[in-house]
């Protein structure tokens, strides 16, 4: 006989939280643990990685964090200005407690540069992870970490427990994260410091009750305590204030190994680290992209633009109609996903030039010099008192290509309809557009009766 299902219980929420559930969470700004002993070959090359790179020490540096400080900071947190540096400032007895971009830089021993950005370029985040054989939604807003192979996985782990801003949700790590962790592996310059000084300032911005979302919370509170024992060493410390801040252990390491191999079934043996990861001298490949033109990797670009394709839809195509004064076709949409340039295949440039040669700012292109610099003359443009006359070819041009953009937007316009009433339960006829009529001269009067009225019976 077979046991008897029961019924099963509801979760209970706790009532009467204290200040410190609420405003902290203790695996927030956790202390990593890199397996200094190597006990776990799967994880080897990744965690000798961490231990020899610039983050290990903002990782790993433990101290004793007190409660009452980090509240007297977050309490009285304000950004203001120092010697013309924008800095965070906040009161823990009766003294300032200072933090910058600078500040964080020399205290967390990050080694930024004073002039690294802070974010990576999402194609270069989608095609580096494609290249890691990610699994999951490259164009998602969040990317999971279980997406990844064990050791990528694993680095991410780190950086989303010991970096990043998340009071919950650890599996997953916002683009802006992503960034960091693609200019680690691609050994680009990035400014750790303005990373999390920029996290720092959004969470005084945040007004939400939502205890894990949108509300103020005490964000890095092992951070700001590095700071106050530089600045203010002598600040009362308790042992029954001290704030409990989860580290890292073996068990927590086997874990992930654990329920990586569950969700993701690498190749054997693994694939090799590339990047940073593998050549501690690798130089990050220039614009923004994610491999050196030489690698003799499989090339992820043409996997790329599929995807993208799929996602947002085709690049728009541009019909070629050679006529005698080669003005091109009317260049369809105008850009590309992804903000890509379209090129000499029609659309819009970068340089914001269109395909018929008249640029979007109303200037028209001319011949090209000896030195393969084209030239470019202002064409007329209505409202606008100093235009230059320019020849009959290109007013003829201009005018086919507004010709051109008005059949284009009413294709447009009428395939968005037929999408739109396809979805109804029962199809409806297009009402039809009313008659021209003809505008008579100034000097003609117009009757009532000279214009053709219709009903709306008509057109039902």
């Amino acid at each position: 006989m077979a046991p008897k299902e029961g019924k099963r219980k509801p979760a209970t929420k706790k009532e009467n939280k204290t200040e410190e559930e609420i405003m902290s969470e203790k695996r927030h700004n956790q202390i990593a643990y890199l397996d200094p002993e190597e006990k776990l070959a799967e994880l080897k090359d990744i965690t000798r990685w961490i231990r020899e790179s610039r983050i290990n020490y903002v990782v790993t540096f433990s101290t004793p964090v007190y409660k009452s400080l980090i509240k007297a900071f977050w309490d009285s947190a304000n950004v203001g200005q120092v010697d013309g540096k924008e800095v965070i400032s906040g009161r823990v007895e009766n003294v300032d407690v200072i933090v910058s971009p600078d500040i964080l830089n020399e205290v967390l021993q990050l080694q930024d540069s004073p002039d690294a950005p802070d974010s990576v370029p999402i194609m270069c985040i989608r095609g580096c992870l494609l290249r890691m054989k990610c699994t999951g939604d490259i164009f998602s807003m969040q990317i999971n970490k279980g997406d990844l192979p064990l050791r990528y996985k694993f680095l991410l782990h780190v950086l989303i427990q010991c970096l990043s801003n998340k009071r919950a949700g650890y599996d997953m790590a916002s683009n802006e994260l992503m960034g960091l962790f693609v200019a680690l592996v691609l050994n680009k310059p990035f400014s750790i410091s303005r990373f999390i000084f920029g996290n720092m300032k959004e969470n005084l911005t945040r007004t939400g009750k939502n205890r894990t979302i949108g509300s103020k919370y005490w964000m890095y509170p092992r951070f700001l305590q590095m700071i106050m024992n530089v600045q203010h060493p002598n600040l009362p410390k308790a042992d029954n204030d001290v704030l409990k801040i989860e580290a890292m252990n073996f068990n927590s390491l086997r874990l992930i190994k654990n329920l990586a191999h569950k969700r993701y079934k690498e190749s054997d043996p693994p694939r090799k680290l590339f990047g940073a990861l593998h050549n501690k001298a690798y130089v990050a490949p220039a614009d923004n992209k994610w491999r050196h033109e030489d690698s003799q990797s499989d090339d992820e670009e043409p996997e790329l633009k599929r995807m993208m394709s799929e996602k947002f839809g085709p690049e728009p195509e541009v019909s070629d109609e050679s006529d005698s004064d080669n003005d091109g076709g009317d260049g369809g949409d105008v850009g590309a996903v992804g903000a890509s340039s379209v090129g000499t295949t029609g659309g819009v440039s970068a340089g914001g030039t269109s395909v018929d040669g008249t640029s979007a700012g109303g200037v028209s292109a001319g011949d090209t010099s000896a030195g393969g610099v084209r030239r470019y003359r202002k064409i007329r443009q209505e409202d606008d008192p100093e235009y230059v006359l320019s020849d009959p070819d290109t007013e003829h041009a201009r005018k086919r290509k507004a010709e051109k953009y008005a059949a284009h937007h009413k294709r447009k316009k009428a395939r968005k309809y037929l999408s739109t009433s396809s979805r109804g339960s029962m199809p409806q006829a297009p009402i039809p557009e009313p008659p021209v009529v003809s505008s008579p001269s100034a000097t003609q009067p117009v009757s009532p009766q000279a214009i053709p009225q219709q009903s709306m019976a008509a057109t039902i």
